[in-house]
């Protein structure tokens, strides 16, 4: 029988960290810089929840919809439904639970985000069977992400601005560069799948500059969002940090040496995200 550790471990809850710190700054900018007349606290908690039940949702439908793929990958044949650990019918149980869930949650916050939810959670989905047809599924990947600053800022609001956009623009450059890195593993099998991925059609050497012009867009587009901001020595240096692990992961990883890929993706963008948040969150409590 399957355990919560198990169903945890099927979404990779960990990687929740990956946008949410995005979003925990588009929530605070939009709360110091948008008149609210919500409870600060209670607002939190609910875009905290609909996070967590959106990617949920993602994650969970993401290896339902792969169980058979991954389960001939000798990557990927231990992960949590083709080992047996969680049936199929318990991660779709799962998916329609957290789908629930987070339109409820959205509905609470306010009519926009309760309209849209059915939207976004289209979208995480869709991504599942990007990978099918074509080899831009990291761009929508990426979009998925994207949406989580997007909703944020929606929720403190009620309608969005140009700045959430640019946060939207930074994660889906960010994330859709390091998820070419990760498909770096998988392009033989993708080959051989007939399974569309940047490095399945392209080199090694060529799917890595395309990961780092997505990742000089990114950098760019903070730039940009940063003009926004209180323009102080921690605002520039926390976007000066992420520029800087970012150009670590391109460091650890070259054509010819991949065996750095899980450090790069799970670690260096863990910190590129807590890293840059934290500095831009205190810079906006401290200064705006």
């Amino acid at each position: 029988m399957a355990t919560i550790g198990d169903y945890l471990r099927l979404v990779k809850f960990s990687h929740t960290i990956f946008a949410m710190p995005f979003a925990l700054l588009s929530f605070s900018y939009a709360w110091v810089t948008v008149a609210h007349d919500h409870e600060l606290w209670v607002l939190l908690l609910q875009v905290v929840l609909a996070m967590v039940f959106a990617r949920n949702v993602a994650m969970g439908f993401n290896r339902w919809a792969d169980r058979f793929i991954d389960a001939e990958n000798p990557r990927t044949a231990q992960r949590e439904i083709p080992a047996g650990k969680v049936s199929a019918r318990g991660a779709m149980t799962f998916v329609v639970i957290n789908a629930i869930l987070f339109i409820v949650t959205a509905s609470t916050i306010n009519t926009l985000c309760g309209m849209l939810s059915p939207v976004a959670l289209a979208v995480v989905m869709f991504y599942s069977y990007c990978k099918r047809f074509t080899p831009l599924a990291h761009i929508v990947l990426g979009i998925s992400l994207g949406i989580a600053p997007v909703g944020a800022y929606m929720a403190v609001a009620g309608h969005s601005a140009p700045e959430c956009w640019l946060l939207a623009l930074v994660v889906m450059t960010w994330c859709s560069g390091f998820d070419i890195f990760y498909a770096l593993q998988d392009a033989d099998y993708d080959r051989k799948r007939g399974l569309h991925s940047i490095p399945s059609h392209f080199s090694p050497r060529t799917s890595l500059i395309i990961s780092a012009l997505l990742h000089m867009a990114s950098v760019a587009l903070l730039v940009w969002f940063a003009a926004y901001q209180p323009q102080t020595w921690l605002l520039w240096v926390g976007c000066a940090l992420f520029a800087l692990i970012l150009l670590m992961e391109h460091i650890l990883v070259t054509p010819t040496k991949q065996r750095n890929i899980g450090i790069a993706f799970a670690n260096l963008n863990a910190m590129a995200s807590v890293t840059l948040a934290t500095a831009l969150i205190l810079n906006i409590i401290i200064y705006a």
